[in-house]
């Protein structure tokens, strides 16, 4: 276990000493090119910001709605039947919609199940 927390530790400075040893042999510039990737992904984010804003609130309102749970009591007894529990659903349903929106709402799942 201490070797693994050794290990977690000095993983990252590792990875960045190396690229930037790397960069140096090969005598480029590694901070250039690393701040034309920053502004590379800087413009990518601004992108698809308001595709992940629309997203959160088509999601926010089907949760407030009701509609969500209303789509959850009504396929419940085809759920017990196959022993598959109701509160995983809302993550199943969001999954295929998106990604991020799965991913924050299992993470609200996990904390409803260890604070019990």
């Amino acid at each position: 276990m201490a070797f693994a927390n050794y290990l977690s530790m000095v993983s990252i400075p590792l990875v960045i000493l190396i690229i930037v040893a790397n960069g140096f042999m090969e005598k480029k510039k590694t901070f250039d090119i690393f701040v034309d990737g920053a502004k590379e992904g800087i413009g990518i984010v601004v992108n698809i910001f308001p595709t992940l804003i629309g997203l959160f609130m088509a999601i926010s309102a089907l949760r407030v709605s009701g509609i969500l749970d209303l789509i959850i009591n009504a396929i419940s007894p085809i759920l017990n039947i196959l022993k598959i529990p109701s509160e995983i659903m809302p993550l199943a349903i969001l999954r295929p919609i998106s990604r991020k929106c799965f991913y924050g709402s299992w993470n609200r799942y996990n904390e409803k199940l260890w604070s019990r």
